[in-house]
Order: C-alpha cells, then sequence, then structure tokens
C-alpha cells in the first residue's frame, strides 16, 4: 500500500487518481481486496474461538424465542448462552423492567455502587483505511494532527490535573504516522501520570503488544464494529483494517502478549445489532474461559454523526434496544466490566449505571489536541485535529463525578495496584 501514502494520511485536496480510486472502490467490489484474507506482516495464531463464535451468530433465529423462553431464562439462575439469546430477541422487549431488576442485583452482587472514571485522549487522526462510517477515514477531508511528545505531555499533564487517574489513548489506524514505537513512548509517558493506561489502535501483532505492554499499557480495546463478515467487507473498503480475521483475533494476540485486559465492542447500527450483541459477548465468553486471569470488558456504543457523512445511515437502534443489550450483557456475564461512552446522551447514561454500567467516560473529546482550552477554558490558537464523531454527554470529570454521587453511587478514579 506504500504507493497510496501520499492521499491515504491527507483527505484533503485528493489527486484525480485518488478520487477515481475512492470511486471505484465504492462501485466495484472487484477492486477490492479479499477481506478474509490476511496482508504481509499480519501474525496468523491458531484459535478456535472464531468458530465458536460465528457458529452460534449464524444460526441464531431471535425470531423463534417466545416469553415463555424469556421467562425461562429470567428464572434461571445460571444465564445459559441458549438463555442469553432469549433475553436478546424481540419477545424480551416486553420484559425490560424485570431484566432491568435482575441486572440491577447482578451488579451490585458483583460490583457494589462502583462506577469507574476514564478519559480519552486521541494523539493522532491520521489514517490508512476507509471505512465509510469513520470520521477518520483516509479519504474525509477533515484537520489531520498528529501531536508530538511534548504536546501529548501536555495534554495528559491537564488531564491528570483534573484528578483522573485512568486514560485511554487513541490513534487513527495509520503505521506510517502512528507507528508502534511512537504508541509506546505515548504509553511511557502515560505512566508517569496515571495507574491505568488503556489502549484503542489498530490492531498489531503479539510481539508489538508485548512492547507496548512493557512501555506501560495494561489494556487493549478492539471494535470488530461489526461481525456480520458480508456488512463488514461493504463497509471496510480500503487499509489493514479490510481484514475481518486479524481484528477478530487481536484480543487474543494482546492476551498472549501479557495485556492484563481486553475491552470487545460491535458499533451498533451498522448490521443486525441482535447478532452483533450476541457475537460480541460471546467473543468475551469464550476467551474469558481459555484466558482466565484476563480482565474482560464490553461496550456498545451507537453510530453516531461524523463530518461530511453521506455514506451510511445507521440501522435503528434505540434506548429501549440499548438498553435491553446492556441487561443481558450483565445477566449473561455478570463479572465483566460494562462500558456506556460519551456517544449516549447524560440521561441514558445516568440511569444505565445504576443498572448495568459500571464504567463512564468524563471530559471527553475525540478531537486532537484540544483537552488544554477544554479543561482550562483558556482560548488556544494552536492547530487542532478534527473529532472522529459528535459526542453527546460533554460533562467534565468534576460534573460527572458530583452527578454520580448524587445518585447514590461511589465514583471511581482507580482501585488497582502495581506491587
Amino acid at each position: 500500500m506504500a504507493e497510496n501514502n501520499s492521499f491515504f494520511v491527507d483527505g484533503k485536496n485528493l489527486s484525480k487518481e485518488a478520487l477515481e480510486r475512492k470511486h471505484k472502490l465504492e462501485n466495484d467490489p472487484s477492486s477490492r481486496t479479499n477481506h478474509m484474507e490476511y496482508m504481509p506482516g499480519m501474525e496468523v495464531i491458531e484459535s478456535d474461538i472464531c468458530d465458536k463464535v460465528m457458529s452460534q451468530m449464524d444460526s441464531y433465529d431471535y425470531t423463534k424465542y417466545t416469553a415463555v423462553d424469556v421467562r425461562n431464562a429470567l428464572n434461571h439462575e445460571r444465564c445459559t448462552i441458549e438463555d442469553f439469546k432469549a433475553l436478546l430477541s424481540p419477545a424480551a422487549e416486553s420484559f425490560l423492567e424485570e431484566m432491568a431488576v435482575k441486572a440491577r442485583m447482578e451488579t451490585s452482587k458483583h460490583f457494589g455502587n462502583t462506577v469507574y472514571l476514564f478519559t480519552p485522549l486521541y494523539i493522532a487522526n491520521y489514517c490508512e483505511n476507509y471505512c465509510v462510517y469513520c470520521g477518520f477515514n483516509c479519504y474525509n477531508d477533515i484537520n489531520r494532527l498528529k501531536l508530538n511528545l511534548d504536546e501529548i505531555d501536555r495534554e495528559m499533564s491537564v488531564i491528570a490535573k483534573s484528578g483522573m487517574e485512568e486514560i485511554l489513548i487513541l490513534t487513527g489506524e495509520s503505521r506510517a504516522m502512528s507507528d508502534v514505537t511512537y504508541i509506546g513512548e505515548a504509553c511511557k509517558l502515560a505512566r508517569k501520570y496515571f495507574r491505568m493506561v488503556g489502549l484503542e489502535i489498530y490492531p498489531v501483532n503479539t510481539e508489538e503488544y508485548k512492547y507496548l505492554h512493557e512501555c506501560g499499557a495494561d489494556y487493549v480495546t478492539v471494535f470488530q464494529e461489526t461481525y456480520d463478515t458480508d456488512t463488514y467487507e461493504k463497509l471496510h473498503l480500503l487499509g489493514h483494517k479490510r481484514v475481518w480475521p486479524y481484528r477478530f483475533n487481536a484480543q487474543e494476540r494482546a492476551l498472549k502478549a501479557g495485556m492484563r485486559g481486553v475491552a470487545f465492542s460491535a458499533l451498533l447500527g451498522l448490521s443486525d445489532f441482535r447478532k452483533d450483541a450476541l457475537a460480541t459477548a460471546l467473543h468475551a465468553y469464550y476467551l474469558q474461559r481459555k484466558y482466565p486471569q484476563a480482565e474482560m470488558s464490553l461496550s456498545c456504543p451507537r453510530l453516531r454523526p461524523i463530518i461530511n457523512n453521506d455514506k451510511i445511515n445507521p440501522l435503528d437502534v434505540h434506548e429501549r434496544q440499548l438498553c435491553q443489550v446492556l441487561c443481558a450483557y450483565r445477566i449473561f456475564l455478570p463479572y465483566v466490566g460494562i462500558t456506556v461512552s460519551s456517544r449516549e446522551s447524560k440521561s441514558f447514561r445516568d440511569g444505565i449505571v445504576k443498572i448495568a454500567a459500571t464504567k463512564i467516560s468524563a471530559g471527553v473529546s475525540t478531537g486532537i489536541g484540544d483537552h488544554e482550552s477544554k479543561y482550562t477554558g483558556k482560548e488556544d490558537n494552536k492547530k487542532q485535529g478534527d473529532e472522529q464523531f459528535v459526542i453527546n454527554d460533554e460533562r467534565s470529570l468534576d460534573t460527572m463525578y458530583d452527578d454520580m454521587q448524587q445518585a447514590g453511587l461511589q465514583p471511581v478514579l482507580n482501585d488497582y495496584l502495581y506491587v
């Protein structure tokens, strides 16, 4: 892909050749590479997890479940995979209040009334992928920026002064502009300021995850986006992200490399959300049994508006359906962390942390290099990179902390000690 770097890393001023390539990718499926074949340099691992997940998802017919199946699932002390399928089905929508009660009991049993707070830090928005729904995609005409190490240090210092102790470092998916060494140096800086360091970057090989762990990263988040391989192919037209199986196995490579935890997610609204929710949870479920020492987390963000969006309209996933998915997650996997991002509204997040969610973001910016101005209130004339998507809940850490306390919850900034 080296021949395309001139326009991969900057969506502005696309050449005629680039525009023609973009049009061809969108309209001629034969011009795209096979999304199920690994590219050179991608590590292949032996694992049966994918087969297990996809077998369950492909055979899932949620229309066959009835109110009796849902009632039985709620009455069982232990939620089986079959019970979980019933709880995700349309038949369970009329049982949402009962599901919420059971989910709240499980959350209280395993997490008490705690809610964990973190903030994301985007350090670069260059990307080599063409994913039609993402604001960072290589063809999108946005302001691109990569923070240097001094700028990363300054952003982290500002965030740490707010009291935050957990940070999630994010980049666009470009090895050319955000290589593993650069991300590793960001992890080393983060370790100076924060007790928990997470990564949400492009998938890498096991040895690279090992290096990032040695630099200070604790856990890795990877959005599969959708587990439906046919839909995935139509949405990811170019770049390393197009390779569905390499992305699927990212969490397992991270665990093999020594990461303490991994997080899973589908972007609800790209495909059939019930099947995507099933696959997401089963991905964590099967890996938990293979790596029992690992911490597992789930999230289920919905599509949000992006700059210059004219290619994708989200399938309907309303708040009531999102609540159903989250309650089903909690009942099926009572021990996992569940994160609800700032994509969702203040009222929804305030409600769901009392029921099923255990972690929320605060003081969020999905742009590049604007935490200093956002946190201090000072005008900043420095160049800033455009955001990945538009957030919904813009509360600061202090506001979020106070809101959680007033709701009778115990906000937690960190509970992990290094020994």
